[in-house]
């Protein structure tokens, strides 16, 4: 049963346990809205001409040049979506395609995981071949990933949307770390924020008063769009007095629509056609490659608009650009980028990255082809909710900055 958000008090701050903002080292790695020279550590965000969602301006950090003839193999093991998925996975691999294409001494291979059984034969082929860094792309190459690292604390790893932490599989049942893990370096992003911007939008910008979402999932680098995107639909109607409903995700019950897999485009027209007969108009689908079979049943049938994850979908499925919103922004390639470039530079692979609005590591897409649905008002009202964020540092420091002191 769908579950349904109305108007709602209650919000869950559904944030990892591991994504702590840590003091940054040289490598806290920013990510710009601007063009980056080559052999900086910021690579280049695209950035349409037209009106566009609000981003985070950073100042790029540059490291030294790598010692004279310093080579550099980085490794990406992929998820089940597949390196080509339109989202996280090809955004994994853009950065590391970038840091070949600009870093003198980077060379980069992949190996695709079909399913959660090649993950660690994937790792350690890798491990074997002598790559510096192996750089596991997802929240559900965790086990095979610490476990890698423990059983090789000379190699260098990097793991997105996952960093060690008093909890398994990085430590025992009573908290204690199995490692220091000193060679892994955990690339974690507060895509709620940049999902709240979303749903705000989508609940300014429906003609039916109702959007939804679905995820691949249920896991926490999947929920984490899910609870930001229906918090935003909800202080749009905090702020507006409006009762737009957001369907597939209930912050309270932490229950909501999963096609339990990120590779069925069947799957994906099937969950938004769900939404749109229960009245929903924009889609949010967290699900990787599924969300593309959602975007072809809103082109095929003109019933909805989609909101894209993790890379800018007017850039990866731009054969559906017509029916784009925006995209919630993951910058995965940037921090994937700054990693190759610590293990070239440092031999180190860097602290944990937090991506979050302040330093540009999470944001929204510029509007294209339906800008026209966000009016002037509307965008202002975005861009100010996305600095209070920034300034304060989370979605809730934000809210909570809104209420009087004396209550």
């Amino acid at each position: 049963m769908i579950s349904v958000f109305r108007k709602r008090g209650a919000l869950l701050a559904l944030l990892f346990a591991f994504a702590l903002v840590v003091a940054a080292c040289a490598e806290d790695d920013p990510a710009p809205t601007t063009t980056a020279s080559p052999g900086t550590d910021a690579p280049t965000t695209t950035e349409a001409t037209t009106t566009a969602a609000p981003t985070t301006t950073a100042t790029p950090t540059t490291l030294p040049p790598p010692p004279p003839g310093k080579e550099v193999l980085a490794c990406q093991v992929s998820d089940t979506g597949g390196i080509d998925d339109a989202s996280f996975n090809a955004s994994a691999w853009a950065g590391a395609q970038q840091a070949e294409a600009e870093l003198d001494g980077v060379s980069i291979e992949f190996l695709e995981s079909a399913d959660a059984t090649e993950y660690r034969p994937n790792i350690d082929a890798f491990i074997q071949q002598g790559c510096d860094v192996v750089i596991t792309v997802g929240f559900l190459l965790a086990d095979d990933t610490a476990a890698a690292a423990v059983d090789n604390p000379n190699q260098k790893f990097a793991i997105v949307d996952q960093a060690p932490g008093p909890f398994p599989p990085w430590a025992d049942a009573d908290g204690n770390l199995l490692s220091d893990y000193t060679n892994l370096r955990g690339l974690v992003f507060q895509t709620d924020e940049a999902a709240f911007l979303a749903g705000y939008m989508a609940a300014g910008a429906t003609q039916t008063g109702t959007v939804g979402t679905f995820g691949g999932i249920n896991i926490p680098p999947v929920t984490i769009f899910m609870d930001g995107f229906v918090r935003g639909v909800a202080h749009y109607n905090d702020v507006n007095g409006t009762s737009v409903s957001a369907l597939g995700w209930d912050v309270e019950t932490m229950e909501g629509l999963f096609t339990g897999n990120f590779d069925s485009l069947d799957d994906g027209r099937s969950f938004a056609q769900t939404l749109v007969d229960n009245g929903a108009d924009i889609v949010l689908p967290v699900a990787g490659p599924v969300g593309l079979g959602s975007a072809a049943l809103c082109q095929d049938t003109g019933s909805c608009l989609i909101i894209g994850v993790d890379a800018d979908w007017n850039n990866t499925a731009s054969q559906y650009s017509d029916v784009i919103l925006t995209s919630v922004l993951k910058n995965i390639d940037v921090a994937v980028f700054n990693t190759i470039n610590n293990v070239l530079v440092l031999d180190a692979v860097g602290n944990l990255f937090n991506g979050t609005l302040a330093n540009g590591g999470v944001g929204l897409a510029a509007l294209q082809a339906n800008a026209d649905m966000v009016s002037a008002e509307l965008q202002a009202e975005i861009d100010a909710i996305a600095a209070g964020i920034a300034a304060n540092g989370s979605i809730q420091a934000y809210l909570d900055s809104l209420v009087p002191a004396d209550g």
